[in-house]
């Protein structure tokens, strides 16, 4: 399994939510919570990116990369030229998760392509950044 490059393709939107640190909560019959925090790394964060009005020929490349990463178990991996594209660079390094997170892109879902008119696209693409037990 390895990282394989998200194509340079400008997002026009973003979503992103960094996901949770893993705990459970405990509430004893006097209405005390507990919470027991059982890890240190956040895991389960998102990732939504669209790309609107693109053409056909960057929309191909997204499925291309689709196609690429998710029968061999790779991961995605973005850069200041592609994913975080017009995020500032505290926040970029959120979306690259290239903070020391340990977490991977992976696609959550097939991607979604929409005909604008011939030759140009709109496609959304999901991804959910998790930790590999490696």
């Amino acid at each position: 399994m390895a990282s394989v490059p998200f194509p340079a393709v400008k997002p026009t939107g973003r979503s992103y939510t960094p996901g949770a640190y893993p705990t459970a909560e405990f509430k004893s019959l006097s209405g005390v919570t507990t919470r027991m925090l059982y890890g240190n790394r956040r895991s389960d964060a998102e990732l939504s990116l669209e790309f609107g009005n693109i053409t056909d020929t960057n929309a191909a490349l997204i499925l291309r990369n689709y196609e690429q990463v998710t029968p061999t178990g790779d991961w995605v991996s973005f850069t200041s030229a592609t994913g975080s594209l017009g995020a500032a660079s505290p926040l970029a390094t959120y979306l690259q998760e290239s903070g020391g997170s340990g977490l991977r892109w992976r696609y959550a879902e097939a991607p979604q392509v929409s005909s604008v008119f011939p030759g140009r696209s709109t496609v959304r693409v999901t991804f959910v950044g998790q930790l590999d037990a490696a």
